[in-house]
């Protein structure tokens, strides 16, 4: 089986069309520290960065005025602190939310780099809004190739 990331095709830096955007977090900058998804991918409604983070690396604690934050952890090992809570450690596919004021620090424990995007916004949920175009089903199935 081939691997899609690492296909001639597959997309890095940030490629927009008619409502829509795509890019990878790599095509978004190189190193350690900030990748601005927001705008990278001309978001409106919503905060997004990614951060990447060396190994045994700690970032100061921080807190927002009113963006609620989602962080989730596309790759590496780190520990999350609230105010000064015992650590909490989450790995690929780990997931934490916080309050606008609660202070927080990150800090990368593992020995690779950790990669974290993290979401924001301010205003509330809008409810369960999604629709299947006229003359689509809603069941998926294996994609031919």
């Amino acid at each position: 089986m081939t691997d899609p990331a690492a296909s001639a095709d597959t997309v890095r830096e940030p490629i927009t069309g008619e409502g829509y955007a795509v890019a990878s977090i790599d095509g978004l900058g190189e190193g350690w520290g900030f990748r601005k998804i927001r705008a990278g991918l001309d978001l409106k409604e919503f905060g997004a960065n990614a951060i990447v983070m060396p190994p045994h690396y700690e970032a100061g604690p921080h807190f927002h005025d009113d963006q609620e934050e989602l962080y989730i952890v596309h790759s590496g090992l780190i520990e999350i602190v609230f105010h000064e809570s015992e650590p909490r450690r989450l790995g690929p596919g780990g997931l934490a939310r916080v309050d606008a004021k609660t202070v927080r620090r990150l800090r990368n424990v593992g020995d690779e780099d950790a990669v974290i995007v993290i979401v924001g916004a301010k205003g509330g949920y809008v409810g369960r809004d999604g629709h299947i175009p006229d003359g689509e089903a809603r069941a998926g199935g294996p994609i031919d190739g």
